[in-house]
């Protein structure tokens, strides 16, 4: 009789110990689909929980007391206090491949500004990368501001911070203000001519977001404001523009745009067509490969281009034969229909402009050994 009471005692001890551990596993699982749903950049109109293997391992950190610890940019942003996030999340630090399509084209143009045989003005790169950083965040609340009425319509933009109510209309306008005084102040540390330049961009950041509702070519305007840093960076650095240098890279950073922007944008292609926007993904369609093969040769020429008038050396050419197989990659492999393809092809356009950086670098040094060697 107490051995059968016993294993009863077991059994049902074992039973309330199994249900604790599957209610943890679907209450953690369940929080990772909503942090999902504000971490994934293209995220499904479905949301599945975690895999099982990830999901055991959050109980088992749970049930053992011990916080796991992430730097990545989301795991930042969600550890950061309540009312902070919503204005983090507005600005996309969550989300940071915008700001370094941004940046990027600011470095190749102060590397490219370098004296041979110099490194890039690292000064000038933290200066640059702060300001990528604060214009990439005071453009993505234009859009929204803009975009509101639209966002709330589509599924992956719905939990936007103002579409969602998180952030009215007015305290946007506040924290645009914001952001756009600090980028001031970082403009205000270049030379005057860099200033006046600068300040030019500012309408197009502005109207940018309105594109979209007149033309099937956004992406091109885009284009126009997110490279306006290859014009930048010589500027500063030098003190004015050597226009052909800086235009040839300037029209390039326009093509690359169009390249990686279209290919976002057929994400977003049938809800595009539901609340009534336009993009080059609807103009191009099933020709879209052509296109893109095609502003993918009208980038490698103005690099070309640029690299002569700048008499960038072997590694530069050798870098931009690794950026035209890289393109050539991305546009055959990828698949148009696909959202999850879609954004892993445009992500990889970071390391792109990273390999065509240390391209220009290292075309810098090389041009300080030729020298060396003339004399």
């Amino acid at each position: 009789m107490f051995c059968t009471k016993l294993s009863r005692r077991i059994a049902l001890t074992a039973a309330r110990s199994n249900l604790c551990v599957l209610n943890c596993s679907l209450r953690t699982e369940t929080a990772a689909s909503r942090d999902d749903f504000h971490m994934q950049p293209r995220p499904a109109p479905r949301r599945g929980f975690s895999s099982k293997a990830g999901t055991t391992r959050v109980v088992l950190t749970q049930l053992s007391g011990i916080r796991s610890f992430s730097l990545s940019p989301s795991a930042i942003v969600n550890s950061a206090p309540a009312f902070v996030q919503p204005y983090l999340r507005l600005m996309r630090l969550d989300k940071p491949i915008g700001t370094w399509l941004l940046y990027l084209p600011c470095t190749w143009s102060i590397a490219l500004a370098a004296e041979p045989g110099c490194l890039p003005d690292l000064g000038m790169l933290a200066l640059f990368g702060t300001g990528a950083v604060l214009m990439r965040g005071a453009g993505c609340t234009i859009n929204d501001m803009w975009d509101k009425d639209f966002d709330k319509q589509v599924a992956r933009t719905a939990s936007r911070p103002i579409a969602s109510g998180d952030i009215s209309q007015f305290q946007a306008l506040v924290f645009l203000g914001g952001q756009l005084s600090l980028a001031l102040g970082v403009l205000l540390c270049l030379n005057y001519y860099s200033i006046a330049l600068g300040a030019s961009s500012l309408c197009l950041v502005i109207t940018y977001p309105l594109m979209k509702r007149i033309t099937y070519w956004p992406q091109l305007v885009l284009g126009l404001t997110f490279n306006w840093g290859a014009l930048l960076g010589w500027a500063a650095v030098r003190g004015s523009c050597d226009w052909s240098v800086c235009l040839p890279l300037y029209f390039s950073g326009v093509m690359w745009t169009l390249i990686y922007d279209t290919i976002y944008a057929h994400q977003d292609k049938e809800d595009d067509v539901k609340v009534g926007v336009k993009s080059t993904a609807l103009r191009f369609q099933d020709q879209t490969k052509l296109w893109l093969s095609g502003f993918t040769a009208a980038m490698m020429s103005g690099l070309v281009v640029a690299g002569v008038n700048a008499e960038q050396t072997l590694p530069y050419y050798a870098a931009l034969t690794a950026v035209a197989l890289h393109l050539t990659h991305q546009i055959y492999s990828v698949d148009i229909n696909k959202a999850e393809d879609c954004w892993k092809e445009f992500s990889s356009n970071r390391n792109l402009g990273l390999l065509l950086l240390f391209g220009i670098v290292a075309g810098n040094f090389w041009k300080k050994s030729k020298e060396t060697d003339g004399k």
